[in-house]
């Protein structure tokens, strides 16, 4: 008797490639249950162990188990009154009628997979039968009748409802010809409208997997783990039942999209070119209004003419994995627009790869046309999640370009000013009188205030002539109607172009601000406890205002509501509180699951100390009042030199701030301090010493020196921060990583207008969830250790890659050793922590790092 797949009495078969860890089937049957439940999930499973596996083998499993399921249903036939072999033979028929058309799918698949093996070589290099598109025609040449383009239509609505509600609207495709929608809709690129019947069409939509991560690369190396993965079929056939079953199986590879931006995507080299997302979006958009003229139209979009390559692009995206840079050479190799031509593949799809914007962001849902009903969200490397969330609703915008974009509109205005009817001069004078007090609200107070930043009430910023009698709602939504700032900036580009170009100098891409502004604009309309507007003043003197959004929680509960299960999933995942309380205060307990793994290594291969005394039993204390001494700093180097001496090969330290970093390196560079010898050249005695430097550029040289020392013999020590480039993506793993080093703990600046926000709102949100005034400053003080504390779980990670790798980790500072931190560790440092640590001097430390290394074989 086979077991139930929703229970753990048996050990389930999770498909994957290699013999799991019992960690990774812990993990698999949680994530399986999880799903199964239709619950929340936090889980942490420290990077090395495993994790994107462990995700797809514990999901995949699970969707065909539940495909599986469904398809069984939809083959039953009610017995009746009908004898039963009339029954047993309508539900054969029903069954095999699914079957046939689903081995037509898969057939056609796997000749496309036969082709392209066969032509891989040829594709690679762009040789292609399919029909090239050339495009050659430059914007430039645009005519002066093109102008009335860039006119505004006639605007008259002035109720409380959108005046254009339309499909191209929803979905992010203003400016597409009815013509080309009703195309696109034919093939699936956008939901067909349908009112009233918006419930069936999810429910037509075939139940996926959505998984995402932060970056492209990240999605491209999970579909390297994919390509792995041999699941079972979707259907299978009992062959006690059925005689001809071995006619009826069918053979299903993982179904798999990866998803992307126009920037990712764009193969018109015109628009490519243009550099920045919100130029590439604009142009793209421009391009396909109804007033362009057709030369200039892209011709990658789908029409008649290409519509077949649409659906071979669907097949070919669908018969083998691929990642969004294959996508984009297909897109090429078709000559069909890879951004638009993705949206027909997602219905049949299993699982679908995206970056966090894509999905976080319920506008950028709408223009892929993704609903999140009953599917399944995984999204991994999610201990930034909250941070991600406010970062892509918060926005910032500089006094320079509330000037360009008054500048803008002062040109558009002085061609087309006596062209402005009705409503469209009521709400552009509207629009220039708010630009215009945003920009003279920065002026005064950099004017009259020494601030260099400060907490703004967003009441200020409207004192402007005339700007109180403002809607913001109904001038929010004709910036979105009208398409004002697209209007303006195609015309200031034409304009720019035309202008005479002087030999040999490259003319700069222009960059849109209109559209910036306008989503500035839209945040004031936002609930006042949802986020706060700041004013800032750089050393520079660039003024700036900024919304930074306090509470995800509402940005992030319409995803948790139309999913049918959530999952986030993370190297660091603790502490998990936060999650809890910021994120999920809403979910009910019973609907939230929990998991900390272990890790794959044994116990032997990790020692992890809590310092809390330097070589001179001087006390360890890096809070901001005390590391700025010498004698600390000095103290950390003589420290730091001996702990090196007993760690071989490459050693990562990870300080607090660059500006902390710095102000050390200087400190240790002094010939005079350390003794004949300067710490600095004491340390690079043992070990070639290198740093990390805040600038991007030089990240990979640095890594490539620092492994060629370690390769020598030499050993390397490479100074790094906590929140840098080295902290998250790199991989320190044997020789690169045999010790860890972190200094201090990096609380952010708790008296910056930002922070002096965020833990003002922690603490009365705890209040008005019923708690006392003593209840809020926990809350507060949680919130704000638990964000230093992810950073620092998020550095220690980089070291022990795999089952066989080793390495210790040393927490330099006293607080390290106080339950309230150590609590905050992850599951698997604990078990490696080394107790009494406040009673043992710094030599018995170094000692027991040494015979850690020795038993290793190193010394």
């Amino acid at each position: 008797m086979t077991a139930d797949p929703t229970t753990t009495s048996a050990r389930k078969h999770f498909h994957h490639p290699y013999h799991p860890y019992d960690i990774q089937y812990e993990f698999m049957t949680a994530l399986y249950e999880c799903i199964e439940d239709g619950q929340v999930g936090i889980f942490e499973s420290p990077t090395g162990t495993g994790k994107s596996l462990s995700l797809i083998c514990g999901s995949l499993t699970w969707l065909r188990d539940h495909q599986r399921r469904t398809l069984e249903n939809q083959v039953e036939v009610e017995a009746g009154d009908e004898p039963e072999w009339i029954v047993e033979h309508a539900r054969r028929q029903k069954k095999q009628a699914v079957i046939e058309q689903k081995k037509e799918f898969e057939t056609r698949l796997a000749r496309i997979r036969a082709k392209e093996l066969r032509q891989k070589q040829r594709y690679e290099h762009g040789d292609s039968k399919a029909k090239r598109i050339k495009i050659d025609q430059k914007l430039s040449t645009v005519d002066i009748d093109d102008e009335a383009r860039y006119v505004l239509d006639q605007y008259e609505s002035d109720d409380g409802h959108a005046q254009q509600k339309s499909t191209s609207r929803a979905t992010g495709l203003e400016g597409v010809s009815t013509t080309s929608m009703e195309l696109m809709q034919r093939l699936g690129l956008v939901a067909e409208p349908q009112p009233g019947q918006e419930d069936d069409l999810v429910l037509m939509d075939e139940i996926k997997i959505f998984y995402c991560s932060r970056t492209h690369s990240q999605l491209s190396q999970f579909a390297d783990e994919l390509r792995r993965v041999k699941i079972s079929p979707e259907l299978e056939i009992d062959s006690a039942r059925d005689n001809s079953a071995q006619d009826w199986v069918v053979a299903e590879e993982i179904k798999h999209l990866p998803l992307g931006s126009r920037k990712n995507l764009c193969i018109n080299s015109r628009v490519l070119k243009l550099g920045s997302t919100t130029a590439i979006n604009e142009r793209c958009l421009e391009l396909q209004q109804p007033g362009t003229a057709q030369a200039l139209k892209c011709s990658f979009l789908p029409n008649k003419e290409n519509e077949t390559l649409v659906n071979d692009f669907r097949d070919h995206t669908l018969a083998t994995i691929r990642d969004i840079e294959d996508l984009g050479l297909l897109g090429k190799r078709l000559g069909i627009c890879p951004y638009y031509a993705s949206r027909s593949t997602i219905k049949p799809s299993e699982i679908v790869t995206l970056p966090y914007p894509l999905l976080l962001q319920k506008s950028a849902r709408e223009a892929l046309d993704i609903t999140l009903k009953g599917h399944v969200i995984v999204i991994d490397e999610a201990h930034n999640l909250m941070d991600a969330i406010s970062s892509i609703h918060s926005i910032i915008v500089s006094h320079a370009q509330l000037k360009r974009s008054r500048a803008q509109l002062g040109i558009y205005l002085q061609r087309f000013r006596n062209k402005l009817k009705g409503k469209n001069r009521v709400y552009v004078t509207q629009f220039v009188r708010l630009l215009d007090s945003l920009a003279g609200y920065l002026e005064s107070k950099a004017a009259n205030s020494k601030d260099k930043e400060a907490i703004v009430d967003a009441g200020d910023l409207m004192t402007g002539k005339g700007v109180d009698q403002i809607n913001l709602y109904k001038l929010t939504r004709y910036l979105q109607e009208s398409k004002l700032a697209r209007k303006v900036e195609g015309y200031i580009v034409r304009v720019e172009e035309q202008e005479p170009q002087i030999e040999g100098e490259k003319r700069a891409a222009t960059t849109p601000v209109l559209t910036h502004i306008q989503n500035f604009i839209q945040v004031l309309t936002n609930p006042a406890a949802e986020g706060r507007f700041f004013y800032s003043k750089s050393e520079d003197d660039v003024l700036c205002l900024k919304y930074l959004l306090l509470d995800p929680t509402f940005h992030f509960k319409e995803v948790v509501e139309e999913a049918r299960a959530v999952v986030l999933a993370g190297g660091t995942m603790s502490p998990m509180d936060d999650y809890v309380r910021h994120l999920f205060a809403y979910v009910e307990p019973h609907r939230l699951k929990t998991l900390s793994c272990g890790h794959v290594i044994p116990n032997e291969n990790l020692i992890a100390w809590p310092v809390t005394k330097g070589i001179d039993r001087m006390e360890l204390d890096f809070t901001y009042e005390k590391r700025n001494s010498t004698a600390m700093i000095d103290v950390l180097g003589k420290s730091l030199n001996e702990m090196t001496k007993s760690i071989p090969d490459g050693v990562v330290v990870f300080f607090p701030s660059y500006a902390y970093l710095d102000q050390v390196i200087k400190r240790w560079q002094n010939p005079s301090v350390g003794g004949a010898k300067s710490i600095w050249s004491q340390l690079s005695e043992h070990k070639s010493v290198f740093q990390e430097f805040k600038e991007k550029a030089g990240v990979d040289d640095v890594l490539s020196e620092y492994s060629k020392a370690i390769d020598a013999g030499k050993g390397g020590l490479l100074l790094s921060v906590i929140g840098g480039k080295m902290s998250e993506g790199i991989n320190f793993s044997d020789k690169l990583g045999r010790g860890v080093v972190v200094v201090g703990l990096p609380f952010p600046n708790m008296q910056s207008a930002e922070w002096k926000a965020k833990l003002e709102y922690a603490e009365k949100r705890a209040i008005r969830g019923g708690g006392s005034q003593g209840d809020g400053k926990f809350a507060a003080r949680e919130f704000y250790e638990n964000a230093c504390m992810r950073a620092v779980n998020q550095s220690i990670g980089r070291a022990i890659r795999h089952q066989n790798d080793y390495a210790c980790i040393m927490l330099l500072d006293r607080r390290y050793d106080t339950p309230r931190i150590k609590a905050k560790l992850p599951g698997w440092i604990k078990e490696g922590l080394r107790e009494g640590a406040a009673s043992k001097v710094f030599s018995d430390i170094t000692d027991s790092l040494r015979a850690f290394f020795r038993a290793k074989s190193v010394f």
